[in-house]
């Protein structure tokens, strides 16, 4: 039975390099076998060792007890039969509370980690909802793992050991349990990573692959049979590759006798066994003179991970040398090109692997692995893949499951997501080769720069607009030109107007900055003010969120959304304009700025604003968009305090009728994150509704959402606000400006919002449209208190007063809460504030209408 690697991870972003490709061979081995000078395998609840058919003895728990310091109560379960292929999954070791293995090593260097489960059935304790941290000393291996299911599978993890101790920690979540079946902590030889090695764009030597610590996603078998622990050189599972061939039709397997096969200087079957390279995948014959298709493996991974991808080959089809010329390509790019094994190896049947850094992040899920003829008339026309290996390489806050580390510490910058840490010492290099291209670009062509600029990406969004292309061509001067409002993309400005614009993009000018670059104020035409977007071309995830932005807005209009107004692609740039919001975000008007507070009404006004922005992203397109990154800065305001939304780089289209989610890894920002999207990366417009009840609480509570300087039990504001609105104490933790000026049955409607949005499941928490009526509801409660407390203070005023003498106080001074006045809207009375339903027929039908631009 093939072994399963279950992957449960997080998100983010990789570096910049897309390709690396380490040395492809270790140093000359020494010898064909291995012995493991650090050999502990443990099996974890058994009542006597147990012996597996490849002869490896695993300790009974009695023996195991000696490595495990555990103060909790000794629990073993057990069954006699289960549908398991090896026995040490028919016992396991159950923890109530932390409990560590502890193990003293022999020899520095790499050993394999390997973690047996299976969710044994007994009646104390429902293993498969078990939720538990498995950690190192300084490596995350399992962040509140779950099985949820009741299959067995084991975790192969990759360690580069440099202490005399070793520690497996295991820590259950509060109020669940941990469990264990079998360990294993065993020696791995050196020669299995390489240390060094060069990135395929920009050419540069990197260095430091052995500093990383590696999971197992994937070890197959291309073409043969599963092989077993005890038919490989080191206690491996190869399984067979067959479910990730698509199509399976374009390939055929091919195989030769293992004793044929041979290793070249340097090689060593430790790498991988003679059975992996004596079989292979092919391309099948599809009865035409020039085959011209790819053989393509699809595999499921985690794109906010980095991931080394080992591709092993042999030649075993070929009747003579250098007859046999492919090429492979890695998530759609070009990895080798031409590859000639017999020159490689110097022979046929001739054992060679290479290695690739895969930043997934820039690569569109699944990861592809492909391998296809090459056009030019050299050769017979084939392709062949022997054997595939995908690790996947701990991130910068050293986990390989999600995004804390063993500290607790987050990445560095949690709003964009984790930048995996092989980025920053492998790519130094890289940045480095990058000044020396930066001056030959400039020196380049100019049609070549121009194919590689900002219109070569959006170009493919209308591709079938003929208007757009023959506006395209026909600029001119292109100053104050449009294209057709079919494209979305607005007025094309120079580079000139927007240097002028901003005063040479002057320092003092920025008013925001992301990953993509600055955001400026600047001037145009006759005074308007607007924000430009300036792309920065060294940042590739700024290229995408600029890409995801543009497609957003280019088919987004709405009162509450930011109006995109034009762009600019001359050269390299990539810039866009936006409508400038003279009032910042919101964040700034609840705290940290000094500036002047905002009434309970405008903040429900604020957030009616955003909730309708919103629920249009959710209803109103053709196919609806979640934003995925909500919280108030980015809600921004106008001049007369109007939210809009903003920021789409990170949106998302909404998953279709026949879907209930869409599978991604996880962005956004750290204290507004949906934790069933955190733990099951399976994003729904819920998940936007969730980080809106954060929103909602932090602007009753003027207070961050998350605030490490805090209490403990403060940190996180949804957890410690929602402990108050349990206990019916919400008003005690409110922004102190609000205390008496707030109606109680207003703040409680508020209140009750924020609590829905906030529920742990997604389908347990209301609508965008669910959540805008209640806090309409919520201001028309405010309205109604506050103008009958006009009334009545209208009424005991005119009975005290003499009718001659009496001068009537502006009605513009202030609010009838006696609150500064921020806004000319909250000057108006009650009655002429038309409040809109924004789900009624009508709205809806007026949204679509406007679709178009306006």
């Amino acid at each position: 039975m093939d072994i399963v690697v279950v992957l449960f991870c997080l998100i983010l972003t990789g570096p910049t390099t897309l390709l690396v490709t380490a040395v492809s061979t270790g140093a000359p081995a020494k010898s064909d076998s291995f012995t493991p000078q650090d050999n502990y395998l443990l099996d974890c609840g058994a009542t006597n060792q147990t012996t597996l058919p490849d002869k490896r003895v695993f300790l009974s728990d009695q023996n195991s007890t000696k490595f495990l310091s555990y103060s909790g109560r000794d629990i073993q379960v057990s069954v006699p039969s289960a549908d398991v292929p090896l026995p040490i999954y028919r016992s396991a070791k159950v923890f109530v509370s932390d409990a560590t293995y502890s193990f003293h090593m022999a020899r520095p260097g790499w050993h394999w980690v390997r973690l047996h489960f299976y969710p044994v059935n007994n009646n104390e304790f429902n293993l498969q909802h078990s939720k538990f941290t498995v950690t190192l000393d300084t490596l995350v291996l399992l962040h509140e793992f779950s099985i949820n299911d009741a299959k067995w599978f084991v975790k192969e993890y990759l360690v580069n050991v440099t202490t005399e101790r070793f520690s497996l920690k295991f820590s259950p979540v509060k109020g669940s349990s941990a469990f264990i079946n079998a360990i294993e902590v065993v020696s791995a030889p050196d020669i299995l990573i390489a240390d060094s090695g060069s990135a395929l764009f920009p050419v540069a030597q990197q260095s430091g692959l052995s500093k990383y610590s590696y999971e197992t996603v994937y070890r197959l078998n291309c073409g043969g049979p599963v092989i077993s622990s005890q038919n490989d050189t080191l206690g491996r599972t190869w399984g067979s590759d067959g479910s990730f061939l698509k199509p399976g039709l374009a390939a055929k397997n091919v195989s030769v006798a293992p004793n044929i096969v041979s290793y070249p200087d340097g090689g060593s079957p430790l790498i991988a066994p003679p059975s992996v390279y004596a079989s292979a995948i092919e391309m099948e014959n599809a009865n035409v003179t020039t085959p011209n298709f790819n053989v393509t493996w699809n595999l499921d991974i985690d794109s906010s991970f980095t991931y080394l991808v080992r591709l092993h080959f042999c030649d075993i089809v070929s009747k003579s040398l250098n007859d046999l010329y492919f090429n492979v390509y890695i998530g759609g790019k070009m990895a080798i090109s031409g590859l000639d094994l017999s020159t490689e190896t110097g022979g046929l049947a001739m054992a060679y692997y290479k290695d690739f850094i895969v930043n997934t992040s820039m690569v569109s899920p699944p990861l592809t692995v492909q391998v296809g003829p090459m056009n030019e008339n050299t050769g017979m026309k084939n392709a062949i893949l022997n054997g595939l290996e995908v690790l996947k390489i701990n991130n910068s806050v050293n986990s390989l499951d999600g995004e804390f580390g063993v500290d607790g510490k987050t990445a560095s910058n949690p709003t964009r997501g984790t930048v995996a840490a092989v980025g920053f010492a492998m790519m130094f290099g890289a940045f480095v080769g990058l000044g020396a291209m930066a001056v030959k670009w400039r020196k380049r062509p100019q049609d070549w720069r121009k194919r590689n600029s900002f219109s070569s990406w959006l170009l493919p969004l209308h591709a079938g607009d003929s208007s757009f292309m023959s506006s395209k061509t026909s600029l001119g001067s292109r100053k104050s030109n449009f294209y057709s409002s079919t494209t979305g993309l607005g007025r094309y400005f120079s580079f000139a107007e927007l240097q002028e614009a901003t005063k040479n993009w002057d320092p003092n000018a920025v008013i925001g900055v992301g990953g993509f670059g600055n955001v400026y104020i600047g001037e145009i035409d006759d005074g308007t003010q607007v924000a430009v977007k300036r792309g920065n071309p060294q940042s590739e995830q700024g290229i995408n969120e600029f890409q995801t932005e543009i497609q957003m807005l280019s088919k987004l209009r709405h009162r509450h959304l930011v109006s995109l107004i034009g762009y600019c692609d001359e050269n390299s740039e990539m810039i866009l304009v936006y409508e400038f919001m003279s009032n910042g975000p919101l964040r700034d008007h609840l705290y940290g700025k000094n500036l002047p507070s905002l009434s309970w009404k405008q903040r429900l006004e604020i957030c009616i604003g955003a909730a309708r922005g919103l629920h249009y992203l959710h209803t109103g397109a053709a196919q609806g968009i979640i934003h995925r990154d909500v919280k108030t800065t980015n809600i921004l305001l106008d001049d007369n305090f109007i939210a809009k939304m903003a920021d789409f780089g990170l949106s998302k289209d909404a998953p279709t009728t026949e879907q209930t989610h869409v599978s991604t890894a996880v962005k956004g920002s750290f204290g507004y994150l949906d934790p069933e999207y955190f733990r099951k990366q399976q994003l729904t417009d819920k998940s936007d509704v969730y980080s809106f009840g954060v929103v909602l609480l932090e602007v009753l509570c003027a207070r961050p959402a998350l605030n490490p300087a805090l209490p403990r039990e403060q940190v996180n504001l949804a957890e410690w606000a929602m402990q108050w609105k349990r206990k019916g104490l919400l008003d005690k933790i409110i922004d102190p400006i609000l205390a008496g000026v707030i109606n109680p049955e207003s703040m409680k409607k508020f209140a009750e919002a924020a609590e829905k949005c906030l529920a742990e499941y997604g389908v347990d928490r209301p609508t965008m449209g669910d959540v805008l009526w209640n806090l309409e509801y919520a201001l028309q409660l405010q309205e109604a208190s506050s103008q009958g407390k006009a009334e009545d203070e209208n009424k005991v005023f005119a009975a005290a007063a003499s009718p001659a003498t009496v001068t009537p106080a502006p009605a513009a001074a202030s609010t009838s809460d006696n609150r500064p006045i921020s806004s000319p809207e909250e000057s108006k009375n009650p009655a002429e504030v038309q409040v809109i339903d924004e789900h009624s027929g009508t709205a809806m039908f007026a949204q679509f209408a406007a679709l178009n631009g306006r």
